[in-house]
């Protein structure tokens, strides 16, 4: 195996992910540097894809607080969402989704939490939730907590990559502070 040190300079990764998307993440970085606030995400079907979106950008940490990656029910359970939410709307809907929002801003420090639960696929999807069907919720601190900020999706039979890719540009367009450019559902 060769050592990093031995990699010429020329060869090495600067960035590992879509440049589509480390652009986006650069934008939510540069936005809550200037505002110095922290943000947060809770992720289900994108399995951590905005979090190291994040961290592909230098200085992320001044911005990024926490990422939870919360793909079974167990573990959004764990980070502090009902089961009996789970069991009465499901794992991929807007009150699962506000709820993992708003326990991401709940479990750190963030100002801004953003939230991620879908169908990938290719298989997992239904009638009333096909595959391509993504749910986002947006919770910042101080907000009246009543006052849903979630919005559901239908990117249609991407391939899997291609909803995760289309659900993760979303959560960094969600993620940007208000009056920059946030598209807040």
């Amino acid at each position: 195996m060769t050592s990093p040190d031995h990699i010429p300079r020329h060869e090495r990764l600067d960035f590992t992910l879509p440049a589509l998307l480390v652009d986006a993440a650069r934008k939510v970085i540069d936005g809550h540097r200037r505002h110095g606030t922290r943000v947060a995400v809770a992720e289900s079907c994108t399995g951590g894809l905005v979090a190291a979106a994040l961290t592909e950008v230098p200085g992320s940490s001044e911005v990024l607080e926490a990422s939870f990656v919360v793909y079974s029910n167990e573990a959004k359970v764990a980070l502090g969402v009902s089961s009996d939410v789970i069991e009465t709307f499901g794992a991929v809907s807007e009150a699962t989704a506000w709820s993992m929002a708003q326990a991401a801003l709940k479990r750190s420090a963030a100002h801004l939490a953003v939230a991620i639960t879908g169908v990938a696929g290719p298989g997992g999807g239904s009638d009333r939730k096909p595959v391509g069907t993504v749910v986002f919720a947006r919770a910042e601190r101080g907000a009246d907590p009543k006052e849903v900020a979630a919005d559901r999706k239908q990117f249609g039979d991407l391939g899997r990559g291609g909803v995760r890719l289309q659900a993760a540009l979303c959560a960094l367009e969600l993620l940007m502070p208000a009056g920059d450019g946030a598209d807040v559902p």
